[in-house]
């Protein structure tokens, strides 16, 4: 059969399978073993997906994503997300909008021990945005702020994403995840800037703090209960960016400091023998275990599907074609963080890079691009399809922790300005490759 049509059949099955509700590791396993089926034999494509799945899931780089999402699990559990919270409020608490940069900022310093988006959006809905209602605040933008924030889990290392980023596209782990560091930063710096322009143009839905004054002594000693951010944080960036750690040691590190945090944590509240904190452990166990299964899954799946398209050939005419429209490195980047965003309304964001990632860094590569700074705006481009309705999942996981009386109309209503907020951040990221490359650059 003519390859093009076969792998024009096999995009069509992926399709269908994932508009029928099909799991998309199913439905990428599917249609690879198919379109290899049709383009060889029944028993080279049991070979070759069998070949292609088991060398991509051993890949020993992988054992960071099951350490990171356990560190995001264990870091909630242990209270280390609301205690962030508690102390950045006695700092900024007192300023009209600091509840919600407040929680800006502890979503980013969240991200350091957490390595999902959609767990970091979780956590911080169910502790922040009751208490900026509770201080004035409209409940539109209450939940946009905990959704938007949210995304920067994902670009601040550890980040999942980039962990299943850098295994699709054969990147180095440690590079991919220091390329976050700036990015995630500077959506912070862009988020905190809006609610202060909220604030100052709509002052109706950001009410004027009713908090009590604070302290400098209260301040200062609520700067203790950042020792695990701290610990996490060095271990992860200072390991890596020194060459102490590989990152498979530096999240094997992490995650176990976390564990004593939660232990700790757990003791002082009611006890570790109690069945409910032994429960809550095992719970948080059986969600990591069942969160990286699904994610490997995925990547094996899309290896199997990738080597499909690569005996189609059409990596390799694609990438003739585009050669020969002539489009600059810039133009071509805009056009894929364009497709990124689009299938953001549409898609969550590891079955985006699944997708696509076979497709495009073929063309990236022969276009001579900065991995890295591709890297960045690939990983940037799929967050801010997070909060693209009608599909995007920190959208979805504040409204899923949100009060009764909060519909997911009312978060998506306020959800706008901080959209404008990441597509201006993106512009920056482009316009500016050093901020992604600057630090992977003294990675070894």
């Amino acid at each position: 059969m003519d390859p093009f049509l076969v792998c024009l059949a096999g995009t069509i099955v992926l399709l269908l399978l994932l508009a029928a509700g099909t799991h998309i590791g199913i439905a990428l396993l599917i249609s690879g073993f198919l379109g290899i089926m049709l383009l060889s034999n029944f028993e080279r494509a049991i070979l070759m997906s069998i070949t292609a799945f088991y060398h991509k899931i051993s890949n020993p780089a992988l054992i960071t994503v099951p350490l990171f999402i356990l560190m995001g699990y264990l870091a909630s559990g242990g209270g280390v997300s609301q205690n962030i919270y508690n102390s950045l409020s006695l700092w900024l608490g007192s300023l009209r909008g600091g509840l919600g940069v407040a929680t800006v900022f502890a979503c980013t310093a969240f991200g350091a021990v957490c390595g999902s988006s959609v767990v970091t959006t979780a956590v911080f809905t169910r502790i922040a945005a009751p208490e900026m209602r509770r201080h004035g605040y409209s409940k539109n933008v209450a939940y946009a702020i905990c959704a938007a924030s949210g995304s920067i889990g994902m670009l601040i290392p550890p980040s999942v994403l980039a962990v299943v980023y850098a295994m699709l596209s054969g990147e180095s782990v440690g590079k991919v995840l220091m390329a976050g560091v700036a990015p995630g930063l500077l959506w912070g710096l862009a988020f905190s800037l809006t609610i202060f322009i909220i604030a100052k143009v709509k002052p109706s839905s950001i009410a004027a703090s009713a908090i009590p004054s604070v302290t400098w002594k209260q301040r200062i000693v609520s700067l203790k209960l950042w020792w695990p951010i701290l610990l996490v944080a060095t271990t992860i960036f200072g390991g890596i960016y020194g060459g102490v750690f590989s990152p498979n040691e530096a999240a094997a590190f992490a995650a176990f400091s976390l564990f004593i945090v939660y232990f700790i944590a757990h003791i002082r509240k009611k006890g570790i023998k109690r069945r409910e904190g032994w429960g809550e452990l095992h719970s948080i166990f059986k969600e990591s275990a069942t969160t990286s299964a699904m994610i490997f899954l995925i990547i094996g799946s899309a290896s199997v599907f990738s080597n499909f398209l690569v005996l189609t050939g059409v990596t390799t005419n694609l990438s003739a074609l585009i050669n020969e429209w002539g489009l600059s490195p810039l133009i071509l980047v805009l056009l894929i963080s364009f497709i990124y965003i689009i299938l953001g309304a549409f898609l969550d964001s590891i079955s985006m890079l699944s997708i696509t990632i076979p497709l495009f860094n073929p063309i990236i590569s022969a276009a001579n691009i900065d991995p890295m700074w591709y890297a960045t705006i690939v990983i940037t481009s799929v967050e801010i399809g997070l909060i693209t309705p009608p599909v995007g999942l920190n959208l979805f996981a504040a409204k899923g922790v949100a009060e009764s009386d909060v519909s997911l109309e009312d978060i998506i209503s306020g959800i706008t300005p901080y959209f404008i907020a990441e597509l201006i951040c993106l512009a920056i990221i482009i316009t500016f490759p050093r901020l992604s490359t600057f630090l992977p650059s003294y990675v070894g």
